[in-house]
Protein backbone atom coordinates (compact mmCIF):
# COMPACT_ATOMS: atom_id res chain seq x y z
CA UNK A 1 0.00 0.00 0.00
CA UNK A 2 1.59 3.12 -1.17
CA UNK A 3 0.47 6.67 -0.20
CA UNK A 4 0.70 9.28 -2.13
CA UNK A 5 0.22 13.59 -2.71
CA UNK A 6 1.71 15.97 -5.35
CA UNK A 7 5.01 16.13 -3.76
CA UNK A 8 5.48 12.19 -3.59
CA UNK A 9 5.67 12.48 -0.06
CA UNK A 10 3.71 10.49 2.62
CA UNK A 11 1.35 13.52 4.45
CA UNK A 12 -2.36 13.79 3.23
CA UNK A 13 -3.29 17.23 2.72
CA UNK A 14 -6.84 17.44 2.13
CA UNK A 15 -8.27 19.99 -0.92
CA UNK A 16 -10.30 22.82 0.07
CA UNK A 17 -12.62 23.11 -2.77
CA UNK A 18 -14.02 19.76 -3.08
CA UNK A 19 -15.96 16.78 -0.97
CA UNK A 20 -13.65 14.47 -2.75
CA UNK A 21 -10.19 14.49 -1.29
CA UNK A 22 -9.26 11.33 -0.19
CA UNK A 23 -8.90 8.42 -2.57
CA UNK A 24 -8.38 4.75 -2.77
CA UNK A 25 -7.27 3.30 -6.13
CA UNK A 26 -7.39 -0.32 -6.65
CA UNK A 27 -5.65 -2.67 -9.20
CA UNK A 28 -3.54 -6.08 -9.81
CA UNK A 29 -0.88 -4.00 -12.01
CA UNK A 30 1.29 -2.07 -10.10
CA UNK A 31 2.32 -0.22 -12.75
CA UNK A 32 -1.38 1.11 -13.25
CA UNK A 33 -1.71 1.82 -9.57
CA UNK A 34 1.26 3.90 -9.47
CA UNK A 35 0.41 5.84 -12.87
CA UNK A 36 -3.75 6.87 -11.72
CA UNK A 37 -2.30 7.58 -7.95
CA UNK A 38 0.91 9.96 -9.75
CA UNK A 39 -1.73 11.36 -11.65
CA UNK A 40 -4.23 12.01 -8.50
CA UNK A 41 -2.00 13.42 -6.47
CA UNK A 42 -0.57 16.03 -8.91
CA UNK A 43 -4.28 17.40 -8.81
CA UNK A 44 -4.07 17.94 -5.24
CA UNK A 45 -5.79 14.47 -4.38
CA UNK A 46 -4.56 12.31 -1.30
CA UNK A 47 -4.14 9.06 -2.72
CA UNK A 48 -3.72 5.58 -0.94
CA UNK A 49 -3.68 2.50 -3.61
CA UNK A 50 -4.11 -1.15 -2.95
CA UNK A 51 -3.58 -4.58 -5.05
CA UNK A 52 -6.21 -6.70 -3.94
CA UNK A 53 -10.10 -6.51 -3.36
CA UNK A 54 -9.47 -7.60 0.06
CA UNK A 55 -6.82 -4.87 0.57
CA UNK A 56 -9.08 -2.18 -0.70
CA UNK A 57 -11.77 -3.23 1.81
CA UNK A 58 -9.65 -3.72 4.71
CA UNK A 59 -8.78 -0.17 4.53
CA UNK A 60 -12.60 0.84 3.66
CA UNK A 61 -13.41 -0.66 6.53
CA UNK A 62 -10.91 1.38 8.74
CA UNK A 63 -10.12 4.19 6.91
CA UNK A 64 -13.24 4.88 4.25
CA UNK A 65 -12.51 7.11 1.55
CA UNK A 66 -14.01 9.77 -0.16
CA UNK A 67 -13.79 7.66 -3.48
CA UNK A 68 -12.81 4.34 -4.78
CA UNK A 69 -11.32 4.02 -8.11
CA UNK A 70 -11.56 0.09 -8.82
CA UNK A 71 -10.13 -2.30 -11.68
CA UNK A 72 -13.32 -4.43 -12.74
CA UNK A 73 -10.82 -7.56 -13.54
CA UNK A 74 -8.49 -8.66 -10.59
CA UNK A 75 -7.83 -12.25 -9.06
CA UNK A 76 -9.66 -12.93 -6.02
CA UNK A 77 -12.62 -10.20 -5.12
CA UNK A 78 -12.83 -8.32 -8.59
CA UNK A 79 -14.18 -5.19 -8.69
CA UNK A 80 -17.61 -6.07 -8.99
CA UNK A 81 -17.50 -7.99 -5.76
CA UNK A 82 -15.14 -5.08 -3.93
CA UNK A 83 -18.15 -2.93 -4.81
CA UNK A 84 -20.69 -4.92 -3.57
CA UNK A 85 -19.06 -5.48 -0.17
CA UNK A 86 -18.05 -1.59 -0.11
CA UNK A 87 -21.77 -0.97 -0.32
CA UNK A 88 -22.51 -3.32 2.66
CA UNK A 89 -20.40 -1.82 5.35
CA UNK A 90 -21.87 0.06 8.30
CA UNK A 91 -22.90 3.08 6.81
CA UNK A 92 -21.14 6.19 7.97
CA UNK A 93 -21.03 8.36 4.75
CA UNK A 94 -21.73 7.36 1.04
CA UNK A 95 -18.72 5.99 -0.79
CA UNK A 96 -18.22 7.20 -4.62
CA UNK A 97 -17.34 4.12 -6.55
CA UNK A 98 -15.75 4.14 -9.73
CA UNK A 99 -15.54 0.73 -12.01
CA UNK A 100 -12.69 1.09 -14.48
CA UNK A 101 -13.38 -1.51 -17.17
CA UNK A 102 -12.47 -2.67 -20.62
CA UNK A 103 -16.00 -3.94 -20.64
CA UNK A 104 -18.25 -1.73 -22.97
CA UNK A 105 -21.74 -3.49 -23.22
CA UNK A 106 -24.81 -2.78 -21.70
CA UNK A 107 -25.06 -6.08 -19.94
CA UNK A 108 -21.80 -5.19 -18.33
CA UNK A 109 -22.73 -1.82 -17.05
CA UNK A 110 -25.88 -3.23 -15.64
CA UNK A 111 -24.56 -5.70 -13.30
CA UNK A 112 -22.00 -2.84 -12.43
CA UNK A 113 -25.17 -0.36 -11.67
CA UNK A 114 -27.61 -3.35 -10.17
CA UNK A 115 -24.35 -3.40 -7.33
CA UNK A 116 -24.15 -0.07 -6.96
CA UNK A 117 -21.21 1.43 -8.89
CA UNK A 118 -21.93 5.11 -9.58
CA UNK A 119 -19.60 5.29 -12.71
CA UNK A 120 -17.77 3.92 -14.85
CA UNK A 121 -14.38 4.81 -16.63
CA UNK A 122 -12.84 2.58 -19.94
CA UNK A 123 -9.14 1.28 -19.76
CA UNK A 124 -6.94 3.28 -20.83
CA UNK A 125 -8.03 5.68 -18.44
CA UNK A 126 -7.52 9.61 -20.10
CA UNK A 127 -6.42 11.79 -17.11
CA UNK A 128 -8.87 14.35 -18.15
CA UNK A 129 -11.87 12.63 -18.27
CA UNK A 130 -10.80 10.75 -14.92
CA UNK A 131 -10.94 14.64 -13.84
CA UNK A 132 -14.76 15.49 -14.90
CA UNK A 133 -15.72 12.31 -13.52
CA UNK A 134 -14.97 13.17 -10.08
CA UNK A 135 -15.75 16.08 -10.56
CA UNK A 136 -19.19 15.22 -10.81
CA UNK A 137 -19.04 12.63 -8.38
CA UNK A 138 -18.03 15.56 -6.02
CA UNK A 139 -21.40 17.65 -6.39
CA UNK A 140 -23.34 14.45 -6.21
CA UNK A 141 -21.40 13.58 -3.27
CA UNK A 142 -21.73 17.70 -1.85
CA UNK A 143 -25.56 16.84 -2.79
CA UNK A 144 -25.75 14.09 -0.53
CA UNK A 145 -23.85 15.14 2.50
CA UNK A 146 -25.79 18.23 2.82
CA UNK A 147 -28.88 15.82 2.35
CA UNK A 148 -27.62 13.40 5.25
CA UNK A 149 -26.83 16.29 6.95
CA UNK A 150 -29.82 18.04 6.63
CA UNK A 151 -31.48 14.57 7.66
CA UNK A 152 -29.79 14.13 10.56
CA UNK A 153 -30.76 17.36 11.43
CA UNK A 154 -34.52 16.68 10.88
CA UNK A 155 -34.08 13.27 13.03
CA UNK A 156 -32.28 15.09 15.74
CA UNK A 157 -35.74 17.38 15.85
CA UNK A 158 -38.09 14.69 15.34
CA UNK A 159 -36.22 12.79 18.74
CA UNK A 160 -36.66 16.03 20.11
CA UNK A 161 -40.28 16.54 19.38
CA UNK A 162 -41.31 12.65 20.27
CA UNK A 163 -39.74 13.52 23.58
CA UNK A 164 -41.96 16.04 24.11
CA UNK A 165 -45.00 14.64 23.15
CA UNK A 166 -44.22 11.77 25.04
CA UNK A 167 -44.14 14.00 28.01
CA UNK A 168 -47.31 15.64 26.96
CA UNK A 169 -49.44 12.94 26.54
CA UNK A 170 -48.15 11.55 29.98
CA UNK A 171 -49.33 14.91 31.27
CA UNK A 172 -52.55 14.65 29.12
CA UNK A 173 -53.27 11.32 30.72
CA UNK A 174 -52.69 12.62 34.30
CA UNK A 175 -54.77 15.51 33.83
CA UNK A 176 -57.99 13.36 32.32
CA UNK A 177 -57.64 11.10 35.29
CA UNK A 178 -57.77 14.65 37.28
CA UNK A 179 -60.43 16.03 35.33
CA UNK A 180 -62.62 12.45 35.37
CA UNK A 181 -62.35 13.38 39.45
CA UNK A 182 -63.76 16.35 38.98
CA UNK A 183 -67.12 13.66 38.92
CA UNK A 184 -66.15 12.19 41.83
CA UNK A 185 -69.71 10.20 41.92
CA UNK A 186 -71.82 8.70 38.78
CA UNK A 187 -74.64 7.99 40.71
CA UNK A 188 -76.05 9.24 43.84
CA UNK A 189 -79.74 7.98 45.74
CA UNK A 190 -81.84 10.24 47.33
CA UNK A 191 -84.73 8.10 48.09
CA UNK A 192 -87.35 9.69 46.05
CA UNK A 193 -84.89 10.49 43.68
CA UNK A 194 -81.69 9.99 42.26
CA UNK A 195 -78.85 11.82 40.20
CA UNK A 196 -76.58 9.76 37.24
CA UNK A 197 -73.61 11.39 35.87
CA UNK A 198 -71.55 10.88 32.78
CA UNK A 199 -68.90 12.49 31.21
CA UNK A 200 -66.69 11.26 27.91
CA UNK A 201 -64.36 13.76 26.65
CA UNK A 202 -63.56 13.28 23.05
CA UNK A 203 -59.47 13.48 23.50
CA UNK A 204 -57.84 13.34 26.85
CA UNK A 205 -58.98 16.49 28.25
CA UNK A 206 -62.17 17.87 27.64
CA UNK A 207 -64.68 20.83 28.28
CA UNK A 208 -67.84 19.33 29.27
CA UNK A 209 -68.76 19.02 32.93
CA UNK A 210 -71.65 17.57 34.90
CA UNK A 211 -72.03 17.62 38.61
CA UNK A 212 -74.39 18.00 41.68
CA UNK A 213 -74.29 19.67 45.44
CA UNK A 214 -76.29 20.22 48.51
CA UNK A 215 -78.64 22.84 47.82
CA UNK A 216 -80.43 23.71 51.37
CA UNK A 217 -82.83 21.27 52.95
CA UNK A 218 -85.01 18.94 50.96
CA UNK A 219 -82.80 20.57 47.62
CA UNK A 220 -80.52 19.09 45.42
CA UNK A 221 -78.80 20.96 42.51
CA UNK A 222 -77.72 19.53 39.25
CA UNK A 223 -76.18 21.16 36.53
CA UNK A 224 -74.29 20.58 32.77
CA UNK A 225 -71.59 22.23 31.64
CA UNK A 226 -69.93 22.98 28.16
CA UNK A 227 -67.09 24.90 27.86
CA UNK A 228 -66.22 26.16 23.87
CA UNK A 229 -62.97 24.68 22.49
CA UNK A 230 -61.02 21.78 23.37
CA UNK A 231 -58.52 20.23 24.98
CA UNK A 232 -56.25 22.18 28.18
CA UNK A 233 -57.67 25.28 27.80
CA UNK A 234 -61.26 24.11 27.89
CA UNK A 235 -60.07 21.51 30.66
CA UNK A 236 -58.28 24.29 32.80
CA UNK A 237 -61.48 26.26 32.90
CA UNK A 238 -64.20 23.36 33.72
CA UNK A 239 -61.71 22.44 36.86
CA UNK A 240 -62.43 26.21 37.94
CA UNK A 241 -65.82 25.83 37.16
CA UNK A 242 -66.16 22.63 39.23
CA UNK A 243 -64.59 25.00 42.52
CA UNK A 244 -67.05 27.33 41.85
CA UNK A 245 -70.15 24.75 42.26
CA UNK A 246 -68.28 22.50 44.76
CA UNK A 247 -70.25 20.16 46.63
CA UNK A 248 -67.13 19.50 49.72
CA UNK A 249 -66.98 23.51 50.27
CA UNK A 250 -70.30 24.95 50.19
CA UNK A 251 -68.50 28.73 51.69
CA UNK A 252 -66.79 28.65 48.56
CA UNK A 253 -69.75 27.66 46.30
CA UNK A 254 -70.86 30.79 44.68
CA UNK A 255 -74.77 29.14 44.58
CA UNK A 256 -75.05 29.30 48.03
CA UNK A 257 -75.60 31.90 50.52
CA UNK A 258 -75.42 31.79 54.90
CA UNK A 259 -79.29 31.73 55.69
CA UNK A 260 -80.54 33.35 58.55
CA UNK A 261 -80.13 30.78 60.94
CA UNK A 262 -76.47 29.94 59.46
CA UNK A 263 -77.16 26.98 57.43
CA UNK A 264 -76.83 27.80 53.52
CA UNK A 265 -79.36 27.99 50.54
CA UNK A 266 -79.28 28.14 47.06
CA UNK A 267 -79.43 31.55 45.22
CA UNK A 268 -82.15 31.83 42.57
CA UNK A 269 -80.16 30.05 39.08
CA UNK A 270 -80.42 32.96 37.55
CA UNK A 271 -78.32 34.79 39.57
CA UNK A 272 -75.46 32.36 40.16
CA UNK A 273 -75.73 32.45 36.32
CA UNK A 274 -75.62 36.46 36.20
CA UNK A 275 -72.37 36.21 39.02
CA UNK A 276 -70.73 33.32 36.25
CA UNK A 277 -70.86 36.31 33.90
CA UNK A 278 -69.51 38.70 35.63
CA UNK A 279 -66.96 36.34 37.25
CA UNK A 280 -65.88 35.12 33.34
CA UNK A 281 -65.51 38.58 32.06
CA UNK A 282 -64.16 40.58 34.79
CA UNK A 283 -61.86 37.91 36.73
CA UNK A 284 -60.86 35.24 34.31
CA UNK A 285 -60.89 37.20 31.09
CA UNK A 286 -61.18 34.34 29.23
CA UNK A 287 -61.73 33.94 25.37
CA UNK A 288 -63.32 30.85 26.08
CA UNK A 289 -67.45 30.84 27.01
CA UNK A 290 -69.86 27.99 27.91
CA UNK A 291 -72.83 26.82 28.22
CA UNK A 292 -74.77 25.62 31.08
CA UNK A 293 -78.29 24.20 32.77
CA UNK A 294 -78.64 24.37 36.40
CA UNK A 295 -81.44 23.10 37.68
CA UNK A 296 -82.88 22.28 41.72
CA UNK A 297 -84.94 19.85 42.76
CA UNK A 298 -87.09 19.58 45.45
CA UNK A 299 -86.82 15.69 46.69
CA UNK A 300 -90.11 16.03 48.25
CA UNK A 301 -92.21 17.34 45.20
CA UNK A 302 -90.27 16.62 41.99
CA UNK A 303 -90.48 20.69 41.64
CA UNK A 304 -87.74 21.81 39.41
CA UNK A 305 -86.24 25.29 38.92
CA UNK A 306 -83.91 25.52 35.90
CA UNK A 307 -81.83 28.17 34.31
CA UNK A 308 -81.06 27.52 30.88
CA UNK A 309 -78.04 29.31 29.54
CA UNK A 310 -77.43 28.63 25.85
CA UNK A 311 -77.09 25.07 26.82
CA UNK A 312 -79.37 22.37 24.84
CA UNK A 313 -83.19 21.99 25.78
CA UNK A 314 -83.32 19.70 28.35
CA UNK A 315 -85.34 16.16 27.90
CA UNK A 316 -87.49 14.58 29.67
CA UNK A 317 -87.93 11.48 29.28
CA UNK A 318 -91.77 10.51 30.57
CA UNK A 319 -92.55 6.85 32.59
CA UNK A 320 -94.52 5.58 29.27
CA UNK A 321 -91.04 6.20 27.18
CA UNK A 322 -92.13 9.63 25.72
CA UNK A 323 -89.36 12.13 25.13
CA UNK A 324 -90.61 16.27 25.33
CA UNK A 325 -88.04 18.99 25.10
CA UNK A 326 -88.55 21.89 27.40
CA UNK A 327 -86.69 25.26 28.08
CA UNK A 328 -85.96 28.51 27.20
CA UNK A 329 -82.84 28.70 25.74
CA UNK A 330 -80.75 32.05 27.28
CA UNK A 331 -77.74 33.54 26.30
CA UNK A 332 -73.89 31.77 26.70
CA UNK A 333 -71.65 32.89 30.08
CA UNK A 334 -68.76 35.04 29.17
CA UNK A 335 -70.16 36.27 26.25
CA UNK A 336 -71.67 39.73 26.87
CA UNK A 337 -71.44 41.93 30.17
CA UNK A 338 -75.26 43.03 30.24
CA UNK A 339 -76.71 39.18 29.63
CA UNK A 340 -79.90 38.93 31.41
CA UNK A 341 -80.81 35.23 32.87
CA UNK A 342 -84.25 33.85 33.17
CA UNK A 343 -85.45 30.84 35.05
CA UNK A 344 -88.43 28.41 34.70
CA UNK A 345 -90.55 25.47 36.19
CA UNK A 346 -91.65 22.52 36.01
CA UNK A 347 -92.75 19.49 37.99
CA UNK A 348 -91.63 15.77 37.46
CA UNK A 349 -93.82 13.10 38.15
CA UNK A 350 -93.24 9.74 39.59
CA UNK A 351 -91.54 7.60 36.88
CA UNK A 352 -90.18 10.40 34.82
CA UNK A 353 -86.76 11.45 34.28
CA UNK A 354 -84.69 14.51 33.22
CA UNK A 355 -81.85 15.00 31.58
CA UNK A 356 -79.15 17.42 31.13
CA UNK A 357 -76.79 16.94 28.27
CA UNK A 358 -74.31 19.22 26.26
CA UNK A 359 -74.70 19.29 22.40
CA UNK A 360 -72.12 16.15 21.75
CA UNK A 361 -74.98 13.76 21.69
CA UNK A 362 -77.45 16.11 19.01
CA UNK A 363 -74.56 17.00 16.96
CA UNK A 364 -72.79 13.71 16.95
CA UNK A 365 -72.68 12.86 13.10
CA UNK A 366 -73.55 9.68 11.46
CA UNK A 367 -71.19 7.66 9.36
CA UNK A 368 -73.47 9.65 6.46
CA UNK A 369 -72.43 12.84 7.90
CA UNK A 370 -75.86 13.45 8.83
CA UNK A 371 -76.59 14.80 12.48
CA UNK A 372 -78.26 12.28 15.48
CA UNK A 373 -80.05 15.83 16.32
CA UNK A 374 -83.16 15.80 19.01
CA UNK A 375 -85.28 13.64 16.94
CA UNK A 376 -82.51 10.99 17.02
CA UNK A 377 -81.65 11.74 20.65
CA UNK A 378 -85.67 11.11 21.47
CA UNK A 379 -85.36 8.02 19.70
CA UNK A 380 -82.64 6.06 21.64
CA UNK A 381 -83.92 7.79 24.78
CA UNK A 382 -86.88 5.59 24.13
CA UNK A 383 -85.24 2.58 23.00
CA UNK A 384 -83.30 2.56 26.30
CA UNK A 385 -86.13 3.58 28.36
CA UNK A 386 -86.76 0.64 29.99
CA UNK A 387 -82.75 0.69 31.29
CA UNK A 388 -81.91 1.84 35.17
CA UNK A 389 -80.54 5.76 34.82
CA UNK A 390 -76.67 4.11 34.41
CA UNK A 391 -77.37 1.65 32.36
CA UNK A 392 -79.67 3.95 30.36
CA UNK A 393 -76.09 6.38 30.13
CA UNK A 394 -73.88 3.59 28.97
CA UNK A 395 -76.16 2.54 26.21
CA UNK A 396 -76.40 5.95 24.92
CA UNK A 397 -72.61 6.19 24.42
CA UNK A 398 -72.63 2.45 22.55
CA UNK A 399 -75.40 3.84 21.06
CA UNK A 400 -73.57 6.71 19.30
CA UNK A 401 -70.73 4.66 18.74
CA UNK A 402 -73.22 2.18 16.30
CA UNK A 403 -74.16 5.73 15.10
CA UNK A 404 -70.99 6.95 14.18
CA UNK A 405 -69.26 3.70 13.90
CA UNK A 406 -65.96 4.95 15.99
CA UNK A 407 -66.01 5.59 20.29
CA UNK A 408 -64.02 8.62 19.27
CA UNK A 409 -66.20 11.31 19.06
CA UNK A 410 -65.58 14.22 17.74
CA UNK A 411 -67.20 16.15 20.53
CA UNK A 412 -67.40 15.28 24.01
CA UNK A 413 -70.42 13.39 25.66
CA UNK A 414 -71.84 14.25 28.69
CA UNK A 415 -74.97 14.31 30.56
CA UNK A 416 -76.75 14.85 34.15
CA UNK A 417 -79.88 12.99 34.58
CA UNK A 418 -82.51 13.05 37.59
CA UNK A 419 -85.19 10.40 37.70
CA UNK A 420 -87.52 11.19 40.37
CA UNK A 421 -89.36 8.34 42.19
CA UNK A 422 -91.68 10.06 44.37
CA UNK A 423 -93.99 8.64 47.15
CA UNK A 424 -91.01 7.21 49.08
CA UNK A 425 -89.12 9.09 51.76
CA UNK A 426 -86.67 11.82 50.93
CA UNK A 427 -82.49 10.97 52.01
CA UNK A 428 -81.09 14.03 53.07
CA UNK A 429 -78.15 14.69 50.59
CA UNK A 430 -74.55 13.87 52.21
Amino acid sequence: MTVLNSKGSAARPLRAQGTINHVLVVDDSRAQRALLSASLARQGFSVVDAGSGEEALEIARTDPPDLVLSDWMMPGMDGLELCRQVRALPRGRYIYFILLTSKSEKGAVARGLDVGADDFLTKPVNAGELLARINAGDRILKMERELSEKNRLVSSTLEEISALYDALDRDLVEARKMQQSLVRERFRDFGSASVSLLLQPSGHVGGDLVGLFRAGPGKVAVYSIDVSGHGIASALLTARLAGYLSDGAQEQNIALVRDVDGSYVARPPQEVATLLNTLMLEEMQSDHYFTIALAYLDLATGDVEITQCGHPNPALLRADARVEYVGQSGMPIGLFEQAEYDHWHLRLAPGERLLLYSDGFTECAGQDGVMLEEEGFAQLLTQNARLSSGALLAALVWNLDDFCGTLDFSDDISCAMIEFRGGGEVSQPK
